[in-house]
């Protein structure tokens, strides 16, 4: 059985790899962050025995060290600062733990003699502002935020320390993605949370940031899919959109969300919650993906929307 070490397991997305690898016969080795939270209490009992795990903070040598010793077939490197708002307010610490982390990441697994297939999960959010359409790979990156230029950094160390060391690096630049168990620091969980709390309270008024925004949307399930299609399929230090090449425009989710709960709600703009240096079109062509491995979308966005709905009303 081939094996995984899949990093940042018992995050959002994490969580959602580390089953879907089980279901298609990978044995996974999770790796948790400092008192993460361990696989037994996020998977079932069968899936728990199928997967060991470690704890790692990613800027400690040591614990590099010790991850990059685990006799793995493949990884897919999510750990990182992956919220905007924290990267915000720690630029240094997200340079830190997403771009010098990662490449010496790649150095401590070249370093124990392993040589698997590393898939870094970079952000659709490189390319920056002032794209109308979907975005193609060869598009030049321009990042506007703390947390893209510190993707953008980590991508550029990524691929330095995977010439240096021969090893097959891939990258993939999701665009935004959610779906059931996404925290409401972001933003479609973020709303379905208000729109329930106002139809328990009768409070029709919501607040919101900037809704006059288009973003493309998967839903997570989609995205972990596109992941291991590409640690199979992908060409080394090539880059892959995850994008399904459609954009949704912010106001129009928060009234498809009203409907889903089942509240007239009004959205009430709040400055407190608009992103500096918003970006007002993000949306990717998937089509290298799309050749290359032959993935589509499954999840509808109504359908993802409505289980991420589910998912917080139970």
């Amino acid at each position: 059985m081939k094996r995984l070490l899949i990093t940042g397991a018992d995050g959002f997305v994490g969580r959602w790899l580390t089953r879907e690898a089980l279901r298609e016969g990978w044995q996974v080795i999770a790796v948790i962050g400092p008192a993460g939270t361990p696989p037994s209490l996020w998977l079932s009992a069968d899936e728990a025995r199928a997967v060991t795990h470690l704890e790692a903070d990613f800027t400690e040598a040591t614990d590099l060290r010790l991850v990059g010793r685990q006799a793995a077939d493949a990884v897919i490197h999510l750990a990182a600062m992956a919220s905007g708002a924290q990267a915000r307010n720690d630029p240094d610490g997200a340079m830190l733990v997403n771009a010098t982390g990662s490449a010496k990441l790649i150095e401590a697994i070249a370093e124990s003699g392993n040589r698997p297939r590393f898939l870094f999960v970079s952000s659709g959010e490189v390319y920056g502002a002032g794209h109308p359409g979907p975005i193609a790979e060869e598009t030049p990156t321009a990042p506007v935020s703390p947390y893209a230029v510190s993707k953008e950094a980590a991508e550029r160390a990524v691929l330095r320390s995977a010439e240096e060391s021969t090893l097959p690096v891939i990258i993939a630049r999701p665009f935004p993605h959610t779906g059931p168990g996404q925290s409401t620091d972001y933003v479609l969980p973020a709303f379905a949370a208000r729109l329930l709390a106002a139809r328990a309270s009768g409070e029709l008024e919501i607040p919101v940031g900037n809704l006059d925004v288009v973003r493309d949307f998967l839903d997570v399930r989609d995205v972990v899919r596109a992941y291991l299609l590409l640690l199979e399929h992908g060409r080394p230090a090539t880059c892959y959109n995850v994008a399904s090449g459609t954009g949704q425009h912010l106001g129009a989710c928060f009234n498809r969300l009203a409907e889903l709960v089942g509240v007239a709600a009004r959205p009430v703009p709040d400055p407190a919650l608009s992103r500096p240096a918003d970006i007002a079109v993000l949306v990717g062509d998937p089509s290298r993906l799309q050749s290359a491995t032959g993935w589509t979308p499954e999840f509808t966005f109504d359908r993802t929307l409505q289980d991420l709905v589910n998912a917080q009303a139970h």
